[in-house]
């Protein structure tokens, strides 16, 4: 049956509750403290308390400037016609392992040709990095979440798949865990993908640069809904991606990798109960993967030209 058991979701929340209960927490959502604009400032609009931002996509954000804007409870970021433009912001830290959980609302209606991208990233020439992206689509066709990892500087590992709700009606978390066993991708604390620590059999992992948070609305025209078919549709604007309650739950870069990786009571993510996912993860990860995954790069032979990458033939959990 195409139907989460709330019994499952139960399970999840749960899990959910026992993993905060254990660390510190690092910030539980003030946007003015945690974050710093990185492009176009007039378009990002933050609640008095810090507690929700918004950004806003339209055809007078062109402002080129590289500031980063400070994270909030809600975010509205906003695009142009011109390639440079759109609106952004980035976490004032570096992290290394953690938990980032971020409610959003994306943009309502015809979004068709817009990107809200949710990511971590080192930021280095190898870099490493995360990626949440959600393709816009045109008027009452679904949303399209992209995800990929980048390991030393390498990428191709997208993944997509369909919603199984209006992600423009309401806030929804998509959280990133990762530690030294795996990443998690999770919407409303559902497994949606992993990328396991396959390091010992040759597959690169993300496990030694620190990465910062960056959360960006931009106009992806040339590509995002059907191929770059479908673009923004600039009268339909302005497009606007909320963002509210978000929760940062992990390793603050101070310089050295091994008071990260070390096994403590605060780096709750790389203790062992947490190196896999549990059989109701597990259950939950094999329904959204079975009525809801539309691409995986470990399926695509002919992209790969029938030589798949390592990691596809390795366990995900």
């Amino acid at each position: 049956m195409n139907s989460l058991n709330p019994i499952f979701l139960c399970g999840i929340f749960l899990l959910h509750s026992l993993q905060t209960s254990f660390a510190s927490v690092v910030s539980t959502g003030d946007f003015n403290k945690d974050f710093f604009v990185t492009w176009s400032p007039s378009h990002v609009n933050t609640s008095a308390d810090g507690q929700s931002r918004g950004l806003k996509l339209d055809q007078e954000s062109g402002e080129t400037t590289n500031a980063f804007l400070p994270y909030f409870d809600v975010l509205f970021l906003s695009l142009t016609t011109t390639p440079s433009t759109g609106s952004a912001f980035a976490s004032n830290d570096m992290f290394l392992f953690g938990q980032i959980d971020m409610p959003i609302k994306l943009v309502a209606g015809h979004s068709a040709g817009t990107v809200v991208a949710f990511y971590l990233t080192s930021d280095q020439p190898n870099r490493d990095e995360i990626d949440f992206e959600f393709l816009g689509n045109v008027s009452d066709q679904p949303y399209i979440l992209q995800t990929n990892v980048f390991a030393d500087g390498f990428d191709n590992r997208e993944e997509r798949i369909y919603l199984w709700f209006d992600p423009t009606k309401e806030f929804h978390t998509y959280s990133i865990l990762w530690n030294l066993h795996q990443i998690v991708f999770m919407v409303d604390f559902v497994p949606i993908r992993t990328y396991r620590n396959h390091a010992d059999k040759g597959v690169a992992y993300p496990r030694w640069q620190p990465m910062g948070i960056k959360i960006s609305l931009w106009d992806g025209s040339a590509w995002a809904t059907r191929g770059g078919k479908d673009k923004v549709d600039w009268s339909k604007g302005p497009f606007i991606a909320s963002f509210a309650n978000y929760t940062i739950d992990a390793c603050i870069w101070k310089g050295n990798a091994r008071f990260c990786r070390a096994g403590s009571s605060s780096n709750w993510w790389n203790k062992e109960e947490f190196s896999s996912l549990s059989w109701k993860q597990r259950r939950l990860f094999k329904w959204v993967r079975k009525y809801h995954l539309i691409y995986d790069y470990c399926q695509d032979k002919e992209r790969f030209h029938n030589n798949l990458p390592k990691e596809c033939y390795l366990s995900k959990y």
